[in-house]
């Protein structure tokens, strides 16, 4: 019998506030219109975003259709376009500002439920844009010394 070590911490929501996500993997069903993208932030944090394209009628949900062809072109930084593989956005950086809606559980209305929802979106070209990096890159800039004399804790950013 194998021995599996746990760890100490659970899931953790991704905190509210602006994050840079990288588009890691997007698998459509056609069968279904069932659209998810994967994705993951700097620090490692992953989110999974759902389109469902096609409601349970077999008809084009058009709500849907609207918010991914949003979130794809704004990924892809491109708001000309008509149609894409759905294949295209994966590499692809998108600034987000992630926002938390606490609802009671269905199973037990006594606890509540945390849904991610990723508002504000703007084309990203990386995650070089964070406000860490910047940090880091303005203390190795202006000299570890000068980094900090200006009051930048390097513990704080690099821990």
């Amino acid at each position: 019998m194998a021995k599996i070590k746990l760890s100490e911490g659970g899931f953790t929501p991704i905190p509210e506030g602006e994050h840079i996500f990288k588009i890691t993997k997007s698998t459509y069903d056609e069968d279904f219109g069932k659209l998810e993208v994967e994705m993951i932030t700097a620090s490692g944090q992953k989110h999974i975003e759902r389109f469902s394209l096609i409601t349970n009628e077999g008809e084009v949900n058009e709500g849907a259709l609207n918010a991914f062809s949003y979130f794809a072109k704004t990924a892809l930084n491109n708001f000309n376009l008509d149609e894409i593989d759905h294949e295209d956005i994966v590499g692809c950086y998108m600034k987000c500002t992630v926002e938390h809606e606490k609802v009671p559980s269905n199973k037990d209305p006594a606890k509540t439920v945390t849904f991610i929802r990723l508002t504000d979106k703007s084309p990203a070209s990386g995650f070089e844009n964070t406000e860490k990096t910047k940090q880091i890159s303005n203390a190795v800039k202006n000299g570890i010394k000068d980094g900090i004399k200006a009051g930048i804790d390097l513990d704080a950013i690099l821990g």
